[in-house]
């Protein structure tokens, strides 16, 4: 293991142990803010995702734009490949997809503008530390060479951090959404 996949690798461990404690401390409904920045937006098609784990809840937020446009899912395809994107309902019928995340039984893909983007830490410029497959950064890379997209990271406070162990492959985030605040990144 080199020394980058290591410093990364203890990075993603304290992140998550930040966030297990903001998890556990915070109460339904942290999307407020979500709600809020997407309704300038309705009808944008968008991308959500299905939490896991201790990852904040978008689902409320996504729930109120599907009344005005299309929102979709990741759905992975495979190692080392861009994500695709299903339609969802928040009623819809769902599946078991690929790491544990519900994925919309029938596939129905779509590309969005805005992806609302899950992470384990960010740092104050928009740098973003995923769980390491670069799905995100794939998929974020091949979006915004066909046309504008928004990447909002979600996230909660707690999952801050100083110093994070980023590459030239990282893609940045546009804006983060945390339960107390929005941050917008200038590019």
């Amino acid at each position: 293991m080199d020394d980058l996949t290591q410093i990364k690798a203890d990075a993603r461990k304290a992140a998550f142990q930040r966030r297990k404690a903001a998890f556990d401390m915070n109460k339904p409904g942290v999307a407020g803010h979500l709600s809020e920045v997407l309704a300038g937006y309705r009808g944008v098609p968008l991308s959500g995702y299905m939490p896991i784990r201790t990852e904040i809840d978008p689902l409320p937020a996504m729930a109120e734009a599907a009344a005005h446009g299309p929102v979709g899912v990741p759905v992975i395809q495979a190692k080392s490949t861009p994500l695709k994107f299903s339609r969802w309902q928040p009623e819809g019928a769902l599946r078991d997809g690929p790491f544990g995340a519900k994925v919309p039984e029938v596939d129905d893909y779509f590309e969005p503008e805005i992806l609302i983007v899950p992470l384990v830490a960010f740092d104050a410029r928009g740098g973003r530390l995923g769980y390491g497959g670069g799905f995100y950064d794939r998929t974020l890379e091949l979006l915004r060479a066909k046309r504008a997209t928004l990447a909002i990271g979600f996230a909660f406070d707690a999952q801050e951090a100083d110093d994070l162990p980023l590459e030239s492959t990282d893609q940045p985030l546009d804006m983060l959404i945390t339960e107390s605040r929005v941050l917008q990144f200038s590019r």
